[in-house]
C-alpha cells in the first residue's frame, strides 16, 4: 500500500489528505476570508495522519500543489512539504493547482476552464479537455468580452473568479459551475499517486512554486 500525504494551500482553501493507492481515505480543509494556513496546515497534517491511522513512516511520498496561486500560501505549503519530505528521506511530488481544480468536475463533454483569482479582472487559468488533459497551457490574463471568444464548445468555468467574470464572459455555451471554488488536496490524491507510480518527482533542494509571475497576490 502506497501512502501519499498531499497539501494543498494555493488559494484561500488550506487543505490536506492522505490517500492510499491514489484513493483519498481522509481529507481536512478549511477556507477562510483571511489566509489562515501558517496556524492550520500542521494541524490538520497530524490530524490526517491519525485519523488515517498511519504513522509517518508509512508514507510513501509527499505531494504539495504547485500553484499558481498565492504567494504566501505556495510558500507555506512548499516549505512544509519539503521539510517533510527531506526529513522522512521520501520523494517530493509537484501537483499542478488547474489540474486538480479541473479533476472536481465530472462532466463528460466540452472543455474545462479552471480559473485562479487574481487583481481586479486578472485570473490565472489553463483549458483542459474533458479528459483533464491540458490543451492550453497556464496564463496569466485579463478577462474581457473577448476571452475565449473564438471556442464554440461547451465551456464549464470553475474556481474563485466566477462571480467576478460572469458579467464579462456572457456567450451561450458558456456554463458557470459555481459549487467549484477553490482545489482540494482530495482531488490530489489520483494525480499524485499517477505521478508516483511513474516516478515523476522534483528536487527537494531545488524546487519551486510556479508562481507565473514575479509576485503573485497574497491576500
Amino acid at each position: 500500500m502506497h501512502y501519499i500525504l498531499n497539501i494543498e494551500t494555493a488559494t484561500k482553501n488550506c487543505s490536506v489528505s492522505i490517500a492510499a493507492n491514489g484513493k483519498t481515505l481522509v481529507c481536512k480543509e478549511i477556507s477562510e476570508l483571511g489566509y489562515s494556513h501558517a496556524e492550520k496546515l500542521h494541524l490538520f497534517i497530524q490530524d490526517v495522519i491519525q485519523e488515517a491511522a498511519i504513522s509517518f513512516s508509512q508514507l510513501s511520498a509527499i505531494a504539495v500543489s504547485q500553484g499558481p496561486g498565492s504567494y504566501t500560501g505556495l510558500r507555506i505549503g512548499v516549505s512544509a512539504a519539503k521539510g517533510l519530505s527531506y526529513a522522512l528521506q521520501i520523494p517530493l511530488i509537484a501537483v499542478d493547482t488547474l489540474l486538480a481544480l479541473a479533476h472536481q468536475v465530472l462532466k463528460k463533454d466540452g472543455l474545462i476552464v479552471p480559473m485562479i483569482d487574481a487583481r481586479r479582472m486578472e485570473v490565472y487559468s489553463a483549458i483542459f479537455d474533458f479528459n483533464k488533459q491540458k490543451i492550453r497551457e497556464v496564463q496569466a490574463e485579463i478577462i474581457s468580452e473577448d476571452s475565449f471568444a473564438a471556442i464554440s464548445e461547451k465551456i464549464y468555468f470553475i474556481g474563485d473568479s466566477n462571480e467576478k467574470v460572469q458579467s464579462v464572459l456572457t456567450k451561450s455555451n458558456f456554463v458557470f459551475l459555481d459549487a467549484i471554488q477553490y482545489p482540494s488536496a482530495k482531488e490530489m490524491s489520483s494525480i499524485s499517486y499517477q505521478k508516483y507510480l511513474e516516478k515523476d518527482f522534483v528536487d527537494v533542494a531545488y524546487f519551486e512554486p510556479y508562481y507565473l509571475k514575479d509576485f503573485l497576490f497574497a491576500k
